[in-house]
């Protein structure tokens, strides 16, 4: 199984996205709404892959790949 942390600001995209990634039986799915939140989330953890939305206030998915980096 693999962990996969999916971060959007969109609840309701996460929801719908978690839901289709877990019912292919392959995925681990742990969503979070914030760049804030899932850089607090890979201190804790450590993912296989990272999803995250292009598009979020504050911190967009560029800058937040570029900091796990």
């Amino acid at each position: 199984m693999y962990s996969v942390l999916y971060v959007d600001d969109e609840a309701g995209l996460l929801e719908v996205g978690k839901i289709f990634l877990e019912n292919m039986g392959q995925f681990s799915v742990e969503t979070i709404t914030s760049a804030s939140e899932a850089l607090a989330a890979l201190d804790a953890r450590n993912f296989d892959t990272i999803i995250a939305d292009y598009q979020m206030p504050g911190m967009d998915g560029i800058e937040l790949l570029r900091k796990i980096r």
